[in-house]
C-alpha cells in the first residue's frame, strides 16, 4: 500500500459561496436603485398612484426574471469550473500515485521509499518510535531470465512482491527499487523483531507452496538494520543494511543478516569505495600486516602439532581490525591482493617453524577462483621462506560462497599434487560448506566455534558434532575443534574423540611460534574470563 498525503479541502464549496455572495451584491447594487427610480418616474408622468404601483410591480418582475437567468448562468459556469477542478485533482492524484508505484509488483518504488524513509526518521526522532529497514535481493533472478525467459523472471518478481506484502503488518511498507532489489520499512520495530520478519520472508520464498501461481520456491538474501540503533543517521542506516546484505550475498546467500560492526564493519567507514580500495591496496603493498600464530594442540598428548597463521593490520593501516580490513577488501574487489599479502606476512614470520609442525593459512574461495591467482605463487612463497609445501595447510572457509566450483577444484588440486593439505574451515557456520564437504577432498575438518560452544549444553548441537566426527573418521580426515574457551568444552570434544583443538583456553594468538605442550588434565578445571573472549574473526 502507498500512502499519498492530499490535504482535504472544501475549496469548491467556498468558491461557489464566494461567487454567490458577489453575484447578490452586484444584483442588489444594480437593481435596488431602479426599483425606486421607476415608480418615481411613473408618478411624475401620470400622477396616478395605481399606475405607479403597476409600473413598480412590472419592473420588479422583469428584474427578477432577467436577474434570475443571469444568476443561473453564473452558477452553471461555477459548477462546470468546479467539476473541471475536481477532474484535474483526480488526474493529479492518479499521476502522483503512479509515480510512487512499481508497475510490475504494485509496491512502492524508489521515490516512495525515499519519502517514507524521511517520514519514518522524523517520526522516530519526534515520537521516539524506532523502525527497521530490510534490504532484500532475489538470489537467482538473472539465472531465471537467462534459462526461462524474462516473462518467467517477471512472474518471479511479482511473486516476491506478494510474499513481501503478505509478511508485513498493515503499518509496514514494502518497496521495489528495480531489478531484483526490494526493501521494507517496519514501523515500531527493533532489530530482533525485524530479524523475525526477515526469516519469515525467507521461509515463505523458499516454500514452493507459497501460493504464487507458476513460481517455485526461490532464495532471497536480506540485510537488516534499525533506527535509532544501531544506526543513528539516515545514510548510516542505508549503509548498514546494504553492508549486511552484501555480506550475506558473498557468504552463501539464502540468509538474513543483522548488521554487525565486527562482521560488516565497512558500513561504519565514512570512506567511499574508491578510498577504501586505495587503503586496502596500501595495506597490501606497504607490509603493515603483523602476523600472529595460534597453536593447534593434539587432544591425545597436549603437544603442539601446528599453528594457524593470522594477520592484524598495524595502526598505520587506517583499519580498526582484521575484520574491517577483509570486509573492505571484499567490497572493493581486493581480496586476492590482500590474501597474497597476508600469506606472505604469515610465511615470513614462520621461518623457524618446527619440522614436526604444520602451518595453516587462510585463503578465500574468491582468491582461489580468480584468474589472477596462481597456486604456484603459493608454492613459491613457501619455498622462499624455507617451508616445505607438505607442512602447509590451506584453510578454505565455509562462510564464503563458491561461484566457480570447477576453477576452485583445479586450484586446490594443483596445491594437493605438490603436498599441500586442504582444510574445511568454519564447518557448521553457514550453508556453503556442507556442499563443499561432498564435492571437494579435504584433509582436515575444522568445526566452527559456535557448534563447539553449543555442544556442551545443547543436545542437538552435540548430535551434529558426533555426525561430523563420524564423517571425518570414514574419510580419514583429521577433525579439529575451533574456539575452545571453557573446561566443559574441552572435556566434551575430547570425549567425542576429536583429534586437535584450538582456542583461548589453550592459547591465544601471539607473535611467536609457542611450542610449549599443555597439561590437558590440569586445564579441565580452568575457564577463560569472559573479558578475554574475543572472536578470532576480529583479529583482536
Amino acid at each position: 500500500m502507498i500512502r499519498i498525503r492530499v490535504r482535504s479541502s472544501d475549496s469548491s464549496t467556498r468558491t461557489a459561496q464566494a461567487i454567490g455572495r458577489h453575484t447578490v451584491r452586484w444584483y442588489t447594487a444594480l437593481a435596488a436603485p431602479q426599483i425606486v427610480l421607476v415608480p418615481a418616474v411613473a408618478w411624475l408622468l401620470t400622477g396616478s398612484t395605481l399606475l405607479t404601483i403597476v409600473a413598480a410591480a412590472v419592473w420588479v418582475a422583469i428584474t427578477l426574471v432577467v436577474g434570475g437567468h443571469a444568476l443561473s448562468d453564473i452558477l452553471t459556469q461555477v459548477e462546470r469550473l468546479d467539476q473541471e477542478r475536481h477532474g484535474l485533482r483526480e488526474a493529479f492524484d492518479r499521476a502522483r500515485l503512479d509515480s510512487l508505484r512499481d508497475g510490475l509488483t504494485g509496491l512502492g518504488n524508489h521515490r516512495a521509499f525515499q519519502e517514507e524513509l524521511d517520514d519514518q526518521i522524523a517520526m522516530a526522532r519526534s515520537e521516539e518510535r524506532p523502525f527497521a529497514l530490510l534490504f532484500i535481493d532475489i538470489d537467482d533472478l538473472k539465472k531465471v531470465n537467462d534459462t526461462r525467459g524474462h516473462a518467467a523472471g517477471d512472474d518471479l518478481l511479482r511473486a516476491a512482491g506478494q510474499i513481501l506484502s503478505s509478511n508485513l503488518r498493515r503499518a509496514d511498507r514494502g518497496f521495489r527499487f528495480g531489478g531484483d532489489e526490494f526493501a521494507a520499512l517496519l514501523t515500531d520495530c527493533g532489530p530482533d523483531q525485524a530479524m523475525t520478519t526477515g526469516r519469515r520472508i525467507l521461509a515463505s520464498a523458499l516454500d514452493a507452496r507459497s501460493g504464487t501461481s507458476g513460481v517455485e520456491g526461490f532464495s532471497v538474501t536480506i540485510g537488516v538494520s534499525a533506527f535509532p540503533a544501531p544506526a543513528s543517521e539516515r545514510q548510516q542506516l542505508l549503509h548498514q543494511a546494504d553492508a549486511a546484505l552484501y555480506w550475506g550475498k558473498r557468504h552463501g546467500r539464502t540468509d538474513v543478516q543483522l548488521f554487525d560492526p565486527a562482521r560488516h564493519g565497512v558500513a561504519d567507514d565514512s570512506r567511499n569505495l574508491d578510498e577504501l580500495a586505495l587503503a586496502v591496496s596500501l595495506v597490501a603493498s606497504s607490509r603493515v600486516l603483523k602476523p600472529v600464530y595460534q597453536p593447534l594442540y593434539s587432544l591425545r598428548t597436549g603437544e603442539v602439532v601446528g599453528y594457524e597463521g593470522l594477520v592484524r593490520p598495524g595502526p598505520e593501516s587506517t583499519f580498526a581490525n582484521a575484520s574491517a580490513l577483509f570486509v573492505a577488501a571484499e567490497a572493493t574487489g581486493r581480496t586476492v591482493e590482500l590474501d597474497l599479502a597476508s600469506l606472505d606476512a604469515v610465511l615470513a614470520g614462520a621461518r623457524t617453524l618446527d619440522e614436526q609442525c604444520y602451518l595453516s593459512v587462510n585463503l578465500s574461495p574468491r582468491s582461489l577462483e580468480a584468474e589472477a591467482f596462481s597456486p604456484f605463487e603459493v608454492l613459491a612463497m613457501a619455498r622462499r621462506f624455507g617451508i616445505h609445501p607438505e607442512r602447509v595447510v590451506v584453510e578454505l572457509t565455509e562462510r564464503e560462497a563458491v561461484e566457480d566450483l570447477g576453477r576452485l577444484r583445479d586450484a586446490l588440486g594443483a596445491l594437493r599434487r605438490h603436498g599441500v593439505r586442504i582444510a574445511a574451515d568454519d564447518v557448521g557456520a553457514g550453508n556453503a560448506g556442507l556442499r563443499l564437504l561432498t564435492e571437494i577432498e579435504f584433509d582436515i575438518m575444522k568445526i566452527d566455534l559456535s557448534l563447539v560452544r553449543a555442544g556442551a549444553a545443547s543436545e542437538s548441537s552435540d548430535a551434529v558434532l558426533r555426525a561430523l566426527r563420524d564423517l571425518a573418521a570414514r574419510r580419514g580426515q583429521t577433525i579439529l575443534a575451533e574456539g575452545v574457551e571453557t573446561a566443559d568444552q574441552l572435556e566434551r570434544v575430547i570425549a567425542l574423540g576429536f583429534d586437535t583443538a584450538q582456542g583461548y583456553l589453550l592459547k591465544r594468538p601471539g607473535p611467536q611460534l609457542d611450542a610449549k605442550a599443555l597439561d590437558l588434565a590440569q586445564l579441565m578445571g580452568v575457564q577463560v574470563p569472559s573479558s578475554a573472549r574475543l572472536s578470532l574473526a576480529t583479529g583482536s
